[in-house]
């Protein structure tokens, strides 16, 4: 299992506002933190992999069906 920062998620591409972040997870719209110590805020590697996965997932079901 890997935690990763909020560094760690710019590097991946998911250069949202500390704000924006707030609302997608109260939202329930992408993974919430797991404090590891220290009133610091993690990711899991794998939730934030599915989450990219699903986002592509639904662009690509987007495009399929526009193309009918």
């Amino acid at each position: 299992m890997k935690f990763l920062s909020r560094a760690d998620l710019h590097a991946r591409g998911i250069r949202f506002s500390r704000q924006h972040l707030d609302r997608l997870i109260k939202q329930k719209k992408f993974p919430a933190p797991v404090k590891p110590g220290g009133g610091v805020n993690a990711w899991l590697e794998e939730e934030i992999e599915n989450y990219q996965r699903a986002r592509v997932a639904e662009r690509d079901a987007k495009f399929a069906a526009s193309q009918k």
